[in-house]
């Protein structure tokens, strides 16, 4: 049942799109949908730069805080067992990273919105878990338990994550939403496309989706390190979607480099790969691929 759902929303999703990114201009209102936080960094920060500079208005919506990374609990907090407590305060600490991160790509408070749903049970939400509570495995929290997210108490059905998604389109109006694809190998990732998919649609708004690739198969983005001044190459999972690259300046490389090292967190368990989309361009595709169905 899951996945034939699955598969009718993507296809109805993924109509309308064409064309890669719209003029960034003074009239764009920029949405980035991001899984956890550094995502939207790794992903747009070429883009919410520029959507800026334009004179246009971005937003960064993260849509679980990062409570769910067992190797930031391993490295962070030296445990793969902590307390829920110390798990919420390696949330917190992720949550304020991802503040002075996109503050350093020009984006301000009101523009920085956490939902706070639990990392590594999105899919969950969409499918088994619309209308029963879900227990997030770490923190052992059924409700939104971040005081400074949007919406804190609210519960962990997908029901109620698609209405304060719908929420923040009423909130923000994007003209423009950057979203996960479907081909990504990381599950909050293909989730996260999918509830921009599913919720944009319901409103006849997919035309305004497009998207991007983080865990694009193994050893990509290549080389996996830090190599600027070059430009992104194709991910392996997606390679079939029409990609349309978005050229960064030198000072946009540099500030992107600057954001991504301001997640120091994740900085200690990943830096190679988090480094290695410091390159002179962006990936985007209007085209969200597809879920691999087992």
């Amino acid at each position: 049942m899951a996945a034939a759902v699955l598969a009718h929303v993507a296809l109805a999703g993924a109509a309308g799109s064409s064309g890669a990114l719209p003029p960034l201009n003074p009239t764009t209102s920029l949405l980035v949908v991001a899984p956890h936080p550094d995502d939207e960094t790794l992903c747009c920060a070429g883009a919410i730069q520029q959507a800026i500079a334009s004179g246009g208005r971005v937003s960064v919506v993260w849509i679980t805080s990062g409570d769910g990374s067992e190797l930031s609990m391993l490295m962070v907090e030296r445990s793969l067992f902590a307390p829920a407590k110390k798990v919420r305060d390696l949330a917190a600490r992720r949550m304020r990273e991802a503040r002075a991160a996109t503050s350093l790509l020009g984006l301000q408070s009101p523009q920085q919105l956490f939902l706070g749903y639990p990392d590594g049970g999105i899919m969950k939400l969409l499918t088994e878990n619309r209308s029963t509570l879900y227990r997030a495995k770490f923190t052992g929290a059924t409700h939104v338990p971040y005081s400074d997210t949007l919406f804190p108490g609210h519960p962990y059905t997908g029901q109620s994550l698609e209405m304060d998604f719908a929420a923040v389109l009423d909130r923000i109006k994007p003209t423009l939403v950057l979203a996960p694809s479907l081909a990504d190998t990381h599950p909050d990732h293909r989730a996260s496309g999918l509830l921009t998919m599913r919720v944009l649609a319901q409103r006849g708004e997919s035309s305004k989706a497009r998207y991007w690739i983080v865990h694009g198969g193994e050893g990509w983005p290549n080389p996996r390190e830090y190599v600027p001044s070059i430009p992104l190459n194709t991910p392996a999972r997606g390679r079939e979607l029409p990609w349309k690259e978005l050229d960064l300046s030198d000072d946009q490389e540099t500030d992107k480099l600057q954001a991504i090292r301001a997640y120091g967190t994740q900085m200690k368990v990943m830096s190679p790969f988090l480094l290695a989309f410091v390159r002179t361009s962006e990936l985007y595709s209007a085209d969200p691929g597809q879920i691999p169905m087992p």
